[in-house]
């Protein structure tokens, strides 16, 4: 990039003013990842300060039986596989209350499409939840799941989202966004529910009082363009609700090892080497340069390692996610070495050793405890990028 174009750009950044496509393209095409990084860092200090938001969470996939056989997917498994499993409703408040003593806020849902459970076991499953542990939020289903419950019980998405909330929903999960170009989408995705519903859907809880997530899968077989078309898709959505709290980019994982059934369900991954880490970093900063409109970027470490989590909060990432606790999405993929879970003491340290203060939040952004930062009489203890 030359040095006009980044001055032009710096100068729109620091003014506060609205990027454009091209500007994303340019970004991306940018290989000054100090730059790119310290711009966004501005970005991310403007809007949060020094703080790295946590939650304690859980993630509960009560299904990996699916109808969907999505490209990219190792966790779905269909009826009568070997490691296919439904949850009976009691099983899941078990694991959901196992986690009752380290102070759990919030549990995040997400399931395979299962072909024959009736529609009923979905708010059951989050009224018994919320009957065990009634402090903790229920983060639940994705879009795409939603339209799954509207095809199987005949009901508006109006009406599902309307019992889902009195059996306890409190947000949507951001799932079943992956790409959201169809010349991308067509080879990626094997079912029904894009842009169109998935939006309708999102627009839907958002009318409704509902604050969610929007993400974004990136490193596979799609280019810079299209991660800039994503952004601008959920940009447009967000400056119509005002919904969308927080957006996730989610790297995009190879089937590392071979399964226990010994296949490998990642179609992709002969012809895809998935996202260094400076392209993990270079998405993050262009993401939050690009969302003006949304006040949260998280990094989920699990999807790209601790190390890398650190790093993306010096370029725009203002959320570490949480202790997250078994993500057999990902780790049903892969053998990427990230543990199963942090607690709550791993993430302030970790956070600390980024250089920045721990601030632990609820699923709304709500501000549960502040927490002391790095020891800044250390000589060694490590500081914010300077902006």
């Amino acid at each position: 990039m030359d040095a006009g174009l980044k001055r032009e750009l710096e100068e729109k950044v620091q003014a506060g003013e609205r990027l454009t496509r091209e500007d994303g393209i340019a970004l991306y095409e940018c290989d000054d990842l100090a730059w790119l990084g310290g711009l966004a860092h501005q970005v991310r200090t403007r809007k949060n300060g020094d703080v790295v938001h946590f939650n304690v969470n859980r993630h509960l996939n009560m299904t990996n039986v699916c109808t969907a056989s999505c490209a990219y997917c190792s966790f779905q498994r269909k009826p009568g596989e070997k490691d296919a499993y439904t949850m009976r409703i009691e099983e899941a408040v078990r694991l959901a209350k196992a986690m009752e003593n380290e102070h759990l806020t919030e549990l995040h849902i997400v399931n395979g499409l299962h072909p024959t459970l009736p529609w009923r076991y979905y708010p059951r499953s989050l009224k018994a939840l919320k009957e065990a542990l009634p402090e903790v939020s229920l983060k639940a289903f994705t879009a795409t799941e939603i339209h799954h419950f509207e095809k199987i019980s005949g009901l508006p998405a109006s009406e599902i989202l309307d019992e889902l909330i009195d059996a306890g929903l409190e947000s949507l999960t951001g799932g079943g966004a992956e790409i959201f170009d169809w010349e991308v989408r067509q080879h990626i995705v094997d079912h029904d529910t894009h842009w169109e519903d998935w939006s309708r859907i999102h627009r839907l809880a958002h009318s409704k009082g509902l604050k969610t997530p929007c993400t974004m899968l990136y490193g596979h077989i799609e280019e810079p363009r299209h991660r800039v078309d994503h952004v601008l898709r959920l940009r447009e959505l967000q400056d119509e609700t005002g919904g969308f709290q927080v957006f996730i980019p989610l790297r995009y994982q190879h089937d590392f090892v071979d399964m226990k059934d010994g296949k490998v369900r990642n179609r992709l991954q002969a012809r895809t080497t998935m996202a260094t880490g400076a392209e993990a970093l270079k998405t993050f900063a262009v993401s939050r340069l690009l969302f003006d409109n949304i006040p949260h970027v998280k990094v989920f470490w699990v999807m790209h390692g601790v190390q890398t989590a650190q790093l993306a909060l010096q370029h725009g990432a203002d959320d570490m996610d949480g202790s997250v606790v078994e993500y057999k999405i990902t780790h049903d993929a892969d053998n990427y070495g990230t543990p199963n879970k942090l607690t709550r003491d791993d993430l302030l340290e970790l956070i600390r050793e980024a250089g920045f203060r721990p601030v632990e939040r609820n699923t709304r952004y709500e501000i549960i405890r502040e927490y002391p930062g790095p020891d800044a009489s250390l000589r060694e203890s490590p500081q914010p990028m300077r902006v």
